[in-house]
């Protein structure tokens, strides 16, 4: 098969004309073309009045071998890379260990699908509820300000990414192709074709919850066990037998009680799992503190996106509900950028703990809400987390984040609703009193403050230069009536826990695996699965290595 690249049509081109331009590129006839796939899909919205498509096509003819001797100088014309998963084995029949996944995120669940499909029936636990009961505890916060903290936006079965806007897409580098992986078995569970070969896919929430439920299911029928409520409060460890210092994992014990053997346990915990970073810290598990970034959600009508990136071209439902991302370098050294933009979205209660404010952005697939949001961060370092400038402290980042979220909490007036201003006010230093054309969507509810109490001066100062100059990128981006609300300080983890890039462990502590978003190798939906399966092979080899 071939892989052409680089091939661009108009917007509004007919479905003919990609045969024809395949047979145009290729220089052959419509009999020796044989079938053709779209791989992938994106746009090129640079000139708004004359926006193009980008297509790489996976096209079968009778003389492959032919033409690429004929195209051999072509970069836009190769054979098309096997794509395909590879096991990297298989459990036999007499093995009696079963490996733990801590967590059933997108890391946890790939990572417990892949032990799975593997024949090592894994035992997955989630401190949270399962998915269906998750949402009606998160809906139940949003409309009654009734906070379950082990069954929210942060915990619970699919993870923190089930409510968001589904985003599909990373820029980690991915020479076995395991993103294709992903995106087939959210394929096999009911997530729709498209999201193979679009630039952007994205499923939303609602959809989210169904496909979780099947993989589960798959989980189940192939003997791996998932266990909802299922809290881990301890993890034991021995003196390992390599002649080193570093420890071996044995087990673990539940919040219940029960103990669970096991030498193989992968860490997919997710990124707000603070009282776990605490208790893993305190039994000696190599962490260090690592940057994330806080800041505020921004909102505007989504018209308001669509118009500044599409122009009269607003509106077709190829290019759907417009995104963007965005990036300023401060005069004071700072940068501020865009993170997690959902079009066509709400901005939505994300607390995982009593009395500490928390905001995330959500989309339903279709995207079809009034507003777009975004969060708007500034980067920060472990320099800045401990208020005397100590970086000793390997766990202040969370400090830090609390810190921030406890002010928040209480300008909002104790009771979940969110500070927010309008961004005009924002600029100029006064508080606001009420919204203008842009409603703000976060549930709960809002309270109208001055925001520069929320974050430290220089985040601030570096939000206060970068909107302004958003503005001349995107028509309309600092707009007096847009709205801001506070605030956003689970971007990623504040902590690494670091692990061997080659057998993936814990670089102390033998038969751990930290994985995905929590441990800092992760940093949404795709790279959390990704990572889930590189974790589950590096499990799998070492049990059949030590059977």
């Amino acid at each position: 098969m071939l892989r052409l690249t680089n091939v661009k049509l108009p917007l509004n081109h007919q479905a003919e004309e990609l045969e024809q331009v395949i047979l145009a590129t290729l220089k052959i006839t419509a009999e020796q073309l044989t079938s053709f796939s779209i791989f992938k899909r994106g746009y090129d919205a640079r000139k708004k009045s004359k926006i193009i498509l980008m297509y790489t096509l996976d096209v079968e003819t009778t003389k492959n071998e032919q033409l690429l001797a004929e195209h051999s100088s072509d970069q836009n014309i190769k054979a098309s890379p096997d794509t395909s998963y590879k096991f990297v084995g298989q459990a036999p029949e007499n093995l009696t260990e079963r490996p733990v996944v801590i967590g059933m995120g997108p890391c946890g669940l790939f990572a417990g699908l892949l032990l799975a499909q593997m024949g090592f029936n894994p035992i997955i636990l989630e401190r949270g509820s399962e998915v269906r009961q998750r949402t009606k505890d998160t809906f139940g916060f949003w409309r009654k300000k009734i906070l379950n903290t082990e069954s929210n936006v942060q915990f619970g079965e699919g993870g923190a990414g089930t409510f968001s806007d589904g985003k599909l897409y990373s820029q980690v580098k991915d020479p076995k192709h395991y993103s294709r992986k992903v995106l087939h078995e959210f394929v096999d569970a009911g997530a729709p074709d498209e999201i193979l070969y679009v630039s952007k896919p994205h499923i939303g929430t609602f959809k989210l919850v169904t496909m979780v439920e099947q993989m589960r299911a798959e989980i189940h029928r192939l003997g791996g066990e998932v266990r909802f409520d299922q809290r881990v409060d301890d993890i034991h460890f021995t003196k390992a037998d390599d002649n080193s210092d570093n420890m071996q994992v044995t087990g673990l014990t539940l919040a219940t009680g029960e103990v669970i053997n096991t030498k193989h346990i992968a860490l997919a915990i997710g990124h707000s799992a603070r009282d776990t970073f605490e208790m893993l810290h305190k039994k000696g598990v190599f962490i260090k503190a690592k940057p994330f970034s806080v800041g505020f959600r921004i909102e505007h009508e989504q018209s308001v996106i669509d118009d500044a990136r599409f122009g009269e071209n607003a509106g077709n439902p190829i290019l759907g509900a417009a995104d963007y991302k965005l990036v300023h370098h401060c005069k004071n050294g700072r940068s501020v950028y865009s993170f997690c933009m959902c079009p066509g979205g709400t901005v939505v209660a994300a607390a995982s703990e009593e009395g500490r404010l928390v905001t995330n952005g959500m989309s339903q697939y279709s995207r079809h809400e009034r507003n777009a949001n975004s969060a708007i961060v500034v980067g920060i370092s472990p320099e800045d987390y401990d208020e005397n400038g100590s970086k000793d402290n390997v766990l202040a980042g969370i400090e830090f984040q609390r810190r921030l979220e406890e002010t928040a909490f209480k300008l909002g007036g104790e009771n979940y609703d969110a500070p927010v201003q309008l961004v005009g006010d924002f600029l100029a230093g006064r508080k606001s009193g009420e919204h203008g054309v842009v409603e703000p969507s976060y549930k709960p509810g809002v309270k109208y403050c001055d925001l520069s109490e929320t974050l430290p001066a220089y985040a601030i100062e570096a939000i206060r230069e970068a909107l302004p100059a958003f503005e001349r990128k995107i028509k309309g981006f600092s707009m007096a009536d847009a709205t801001l609300t506070a605030v956003e300080t689970r971007t990623s983890s504040p902590i690494n826990i670091t692990r061997d890039k080659e057998t993936f462990e814990s670089i102390n502590t033998k038969g751990l695996y930290p994985a995905g978003e929590g441990a800092g190798y992760a940093g949404g939906i795709l790279s959390a699965g990704i990572d889930g399966i590189k974790v589950a092979e590096a499990m799998a080899l070492s049990m059949l290595k030590n059977h």
